[in-house]
């Protein structure tokens, strides 16, 4: 049986209690250009999508996960995006949320603990990242866990009056 759980931290579902981490993570500006962000959500808004956390990912097209160290701390979110059960593929995003808990091992572990359970519990053929070309931590991670760069999309994301590159990888279930 495939478990959600590594060395260092393990992945759960998103929970009621974890509100106040979403409001803080999802309202931080520094992160508003990868996610796509262009104004603050309200509480409210958290609270009722939490509500709805628990939906399958057949029916919502998405799974989202906290990454968790041993100790319970949440130390940022991995989720799985525009989930095609037809064409066996799935788009994933990661934020570890401190600076001090990057360059650990936390996001190399979440990424491949998920990207497993793609491949072996979802079925998935592949999985891709996108990943913004000035973004070197991330463009080094996920060549070293096998993702391989197939492509760039010119002026794809505009954020504070710039038109950036995006680098689209994706590993494929062999």
């Amino acid at each position: 049986m495939l478990s959600l759980k590594g060395e260092q931290i393990y992945l759960r579902a998103l929970e009621p209690a974890d509100l106040d981490f979403l409001y803080a993570l999802e309202n931080n500006p520094e992160i508003w250009e990868i996610s796509g962000t262009t104004a603050p959500y309200s509480k409210h808004v958290l609270e009722l999508y939490l509500e709805n956390a628990h939906k399958d990912i057949y029916e919502v097209k998405q799974l989202r996960l906290c990454i968790c160290n041993l100790k319970g701390v949440i130390l940022g979110l991995i989720d799985l995006f525009d989930f095609d059960p037809k064409n066996l593929r799935v788009g994933m995003g990661i934020i570890v949320s401190s600076k001090v808990d990057r360059n650990k091992g936390v996001g190399a572990e979440a990424i491949e603990i998920l990207t497993n359970y793609a491949f072996l519990v979802l079925g998935m053929r592949q999985v891709y990242v996108n990943v913004l070309e000035e973004n070197a931590p991330s463009i080094h991670l996920f060549s070293k866990l096998g993702f391989e760069k197939v492509g760039i999309k010119k002026d794809w994301i505009y954020f504070n009056g710039a038109f950036k590159n995006e680098i689209l990888f994706q590993k494929i279930n062999s």
